[in-house]
């Protein structure tokens, strides 16, 4: 198991209504760690209904879901960006 610190941004904060969370994980990948996280609440399953429309940094380097946990210590949640 792993501490990670855990960051909402944008409508993700919104949904979980929490803008960071510590959580013990056994997850080894991100993809692990969001389905442990749908779990928690529905607010979190409300949030993660649409990877496709979550982004992640693991410790402030953009990420993939497939990316490794090992040695992470925080994980950030943010939806697309887009500029104009």
């Amino acid at each position: 198991m792993a501490t990670v610190e855990i960051l909402y941004f944008a409508w993700l904060r919104e949904r979980i209504d929490a803008p960071r969370e510590r959580v013990e994980t056994a997850a080894v990948t991100v993809a692990d760690l969001v389905a442990e996280l749908v779990t928690r609440s529905d607010r979190h399953a409300a949030a993660f209904a649409d990877p496709t429309s979550v982004r992640v940094a693991l410790d402030q380097v953009l990420s993939c879901f497939d990316a490794p946990l090992a040695g992470v210590a925080e994980v950030a949640f943010f939806p697309p960006m887009t500029g104009g």
